[in-house]
């Protein structure tokens, strides 16, 4: 079994390496089957291998008869086809054998010098050939610069131009062609710089016609920016908190250092939208290139920054109506923009063109002639309205250019010199205003017959009474419809100021002081003088008089709540240090008091009026039974119009009854001792004692309330006892007790006693012509010259 089973392993073993022999045959090289072959004859079982070998010699037959049988009839094509090539191979032999046939019959013709001549031929055609091969790029290149140039196409015509002549060129420099080209290359640079700087010309031309409307598209980019910056902020352009000026102005150049927003991929005129529609820069980079390779780039720069100079100062020169209408400034200003936008993208869009120590320069100069033409110009402007609108367009103007990198901290400076001359002109335009108000004002209490008018009246003018509140309808205001007007017109000129001083970049404090310094001028010049002339005028009545007083009392109680309206606006407390108060309270007491005078003046001149109707006969011998009439309707007016009164101040009515009553005496006093009156008798000085008590009469009735006793009757004391002097005849009293404090005559100055004195002798003397002998008459002349000579030594001695 054992043995069996050992045998069966062995003839397994001899199986599989002569399967490994029979694999390794079919796979390897010819040149390498001796050493395979040799292990099979070193082995005894070379039998089985033969056996094997041929089985599979007849599998491998069978595989190829398969394989053969599969493509036969591809087989038989290959073979039809191959025979009929050979027919045509035979063919071919048979016309190459008869074309050679035939050149060696022709070539037994042919001559050796004509052999010679043809190679000679060969050799130059080749060598033309070669020539022209060099010739031909040249050339090319030629006729490519022509028409570079006839294209306008000047910086690759002037590449084209250099490589022609220090690589084409100097390999065919021999060729006369060639050197009138290489004597043709300097025209045809000079050719090219005439021309790209004639592009050049035609550009800045196109700059200085558009830079308007470059200008514009700038400043309504600007405006829109401004605009979306105020709504992303949603804060006020003043509060506490906010920066001044300076502040303000530092911290952005501190950004515009830092973080220019020019860079040069949205820099300058790349912001403005549609401007390269308007201008083509590609001329001046064409320019630019076309010099720097030609080596006169400093040339270039210097005619460039020549003429754009030129250029700033024609832009810089302001039409001489500019001042009439808005878009005169606007137009100088966009014009002035667009310059500078068109610099800076230059400055940003090529290197060293121009640089910014020259744009400082231009900026400079255009800056000190802007500020004068605007200083100038702005001068001739009398409308607030305008005045507004250019301080609006100059805030855009300088936010445009500082956008750009622009110093325009001067520009502001300059804008606080017009607000001095918009607050003038405000001054002026409510001059006009605070007239109208005045002269339509019809200087009477306001009244009102419902709730909804007086709420109307009290929601104009801080006004609070609580008697009139109480008042049934309908009831009157105080004061007339002037007051409300002028305050509310004080609030409209506060809004106006608050105006001009937005978007200045000013602090809360100085727009307060601002603001408080211009309605201080407007309150004590503008407001004041109106009231002045209004007090001043010839037709003024007394009623309209009181009336200004009142008025003028209620606006100046008015005063603090216009201190509040500022404070409210304003955000800066009354306690802050260097707030500046408001002078509407002098202003209004200064009217007040010049109505008060004015009052004063013009009674005194009504009760001249009626004076001068005074017809006394100072020859009298009897007097009337009553008063003369002209004195009677002269009390007869003071009495209304001290009932007018009733509305003053208590001081001030009693000021103008008393100044009444003193200068009615003074001048009933002058009537009597006035020169043109040289005789009166005793019957004329009754006369005129009657009117004296009647003054007194008015005097006692108290036409003002508020004097104490007889203190108004003391008015006309010193007409009192002169009149009783006379009248009693009591000379001997008055002569005694002269110059003592007890007199009962005080009053009675001996001048003006010797000088009624010596009107009434005259009279006497001239009655009793022809009765001086009778013994009374004649004691009563010798009493009167005795007096007359008393009283003369009492002046003596007083003087003495």
């Amino acid at each position: 079994m054992e043995r069996g089973k050992m045998a069966e392993l062995e003839s397994l073993e001899t199986a599989a390496e002569h399967e490994r022999i029979l694999r390794e045959i079919e796979s390897t090289d010819t040149a390498c089957i001796g050493p395979t072959l040799r292990s099979v004859y070193d082995g005894e079982e070379h039998g089985r291998f033969m056996e094997k070998l041929e089985a599979r010699i007849r599998n491998h037959d069978r595989e190829i008869e398969k394989m053969c049988n599969f493509h036969y009839q591809g087989f038989v094509d290959s073979i039809t086809e191959l025979l009929k090539v050979r027919g045509e191979a035979q063919k071919l032999k048979n016309q190459v054998t008869d074309t050679n046939r035939k050149l060696q019959n022709e070539g037994k013709e042919v001559t050796m010098e004509e052999l010679k001549q043809c190679r000679l031929q060969q050799r130059n055609i080749s060598a033309t050939v070669d020539k022209l091969t060099l010739c031909l790029p040249v050339l090319e290149m030629y006729s490519k610069l022509r028409e570079q140039m006839k294209s306008k196409r000047h910086y690759p015509a002037l590449k084209t131009l250099e490589h022609l002549e220090h690589t084409y060129l100097p390999q065919v420099s021999h060729y006369r062609f060639c050197k009138i080209m290489v004597d043709n290359i300097p025209k045809l640079r000079e050719e090219i710089k005439e021309v790209s700087m004639s592009d050049l010309k035609d550009f800045l031309e196109s700059i200085r016609k558009h830079s308007d409307k470059i200008g514009e598209t700038a400043m309504k980019q600007a405006q829109q920016q401004r605009n979306l910056d105020n709504i992303v902020s949603q804060h006020p352009r003043i509060s506490g908190g906010k920066k001044s000026k300076k502040e303000v102005c530092a911290s952005s150049d501190v950004e515009v250092k830092n973080t220019s927003p020019m860079s040069e991929q949205d820099s300058g005129i790349l912001d403005v939208p549609g401007a390269q529609d308007l201008v083509d820069f590609s001329p001046v980079y064409r320019c630019l290139h076309i010099y720097s390779v030609l080596g006169a780039r400093e040339t270039f720069e210097n005619y460039y920054r020549k003429q754009r100079r030129k250029q700033a100062r024609l832009v810089l020169q302001p039409p001489s109506n500019m001042h009439e209408t808005l878009d005169g400034y606007r137009k100088y200003f966009n014009q002035i923009v667009g310059f500078f936008v068109v610099e800076d993208h230059i400055l940003h869009t090529t290197q060293g063109l121009v640089n910014r120590a020259y744009i400082d320069e231009l900026w400079e100069m255009a800056l000190s002639k802007t500020i004068a033409a605007l200083r100038t110009h702005s001068s001739y402007c009398s409308d607030p309205s305008l005045v507004l609108d250019l301080k609006n367009l100059i805030v855009l103007f300088a936010d445009t250019l500082q956008g750009y990198g622009f110093p325009v901290n001067q520009l502001f400076d300059m804008l606080l010199e017009i607000q001095d001359q918009y607050s003038e002109t405000l001054l002026k335009k409510w001059s006009g205003v605070f007239r109208n108000i005045l002269d339509s004002d019809n200087y009477s209490p306001i009244p009102v017959t419902n709730e909804e008018v007086y709420k109307k009246i009290v929601g104009q003018f801080p006004f609070q009474d609580a008697e009139l509140e109480k008042q049934a309808f309908p009831k009157k205001f105080p004061f007339s419809e002037f007051v409300p007007k002028v305050y509310n017109q004080i609030k409209e000129f506060i809004y106006a100021c608050l105006k001009f001083s937005e978007d200045l970049h000013l602090s809360s404090t100085e727009v307060d002081d601002m603001i408080r310094k211009s309605t201080n001028l407007l309150l004590t010049r503008t407001l004041s003088n109106c009231l002045q002339n209004v007090i001043k005028r010839k037709n003024v009545g007394l009623t309209e008089l009181v009336q200004i007083i009142i008025n003028t009392t209620h606006l100046e109680k008015s005063c603090k709540f216009l201190e509040e309206f500022i404070t409210n606006i304003t955000n800066v407390l009354p306690e802050t240090v260097h707030t500046t108060k408001l002078y509407g309270t002098t202003t209004f007491k200064d009217a007040r008091h010049a109505a008060e005078e004015e009052i004063y003046t013009n009674l005194n001149q009504k009760i001249d009026q009626f004076l001068q109707l005074a017809d006394y006969d100072w020859m009298a011998m009897e007097p009337g039974s009553k008063a003369s009439d002209y004195l009677v309707d002269l009390i007869g007016f003071l009495r209304s119009t001290f009932a007018v009164f009733t509305h003053l101040p208590g001081k001030v009515a009693q000021t103008a009854c008393m100044s009444a009553c003193k200068h009615l005496s003074t001048s009933l006093m002058q009537l009597l001792l006035e020169a043109e009156v040289r005789q009166l008798t005793l019957g004329a000085l009754q006369q005129f004692n009657l009117d004296v008590e009647e003054c007194e009469q008015f005097a006692r009735s108290g036409p003002v309330p508020g004097f104490q006793g007889d203190t108004l009757q003391l008015a006309f004391i010193d007409l009192r006892q002169l009149l009783d002097l006379f009248i009693q005849w009591d000379w001997s009293t008055y002569l005694a007790d002269y110059g003592q404090p007890t007199c009962k005559y005080l009053r009675v100055n001996p001048t003006t006693a010797l000088i009624l004195l010596e009107k009434m002798r005259d009279t006497s003397r001239k009655n009793n012509v022809f009765a001086q002998f009778r013994k009374n008459e004649r004691d009563k002349q010798k009493l009167i010259d005795t007096v007359a000579k008393q009283l003369r030594s009492l002046i003596n001695s007083h003087h003495s």
